[in-house]
């Protein structure tokens, strides 16, 4: 089983940064593919980044360029920077650990605010 923890979110100016951290607790936590979501308001929660066992990082196309996450295995952490962000990035953003065989699992969700 995996705890997941988000922090880092708050309220950011068009073009501005932040970076999201998920720590981790848990056993096996470096078998687990992470990925960040994102649920904006009256939307659903969509997949924007990821990053396999082996560090491979894809991501979705309304954030690549923009956005990028990491893994830090040995601190079980992971890490999504968001740069220059626009009000349509506003959302409650959520770390998700998955593997096939020990199952899926989520934080409580970090909110991003993008307005000036």
């Amino acid at each position: 089983q995996v705890r997941l923890v988000e922090s880092g979110g708050g309220l950011v100016q068009p073009g501005g940064s932040l970076r999201l951290t998920c720590a981790a607790s848990g056993s096996l936590y470096s078998r687990y593919t992470m990925g960040w979501y994102r649920q904006g308001p009256g939307k659903q929660r969509e997949l924007i980044a990821q990053v396999s066992t082996s560090s491979a990082e894809t991501y979705a196309d309304s954030v690549q360029g923009r956005f990028f996450v990491a893994r830090d295995n040995a601190a079980m952490t992971v890490y999504l920077q968001l740069n220059s962000l626009k009000p349509e990035d506003t959302a409650v953003y959520y770390c998700n650990a998955y593997h096939r065989s020990y199952g899926t699992y989520w934080g409580q969700g970090t909110q991003v605010t993008v307005s000036s």
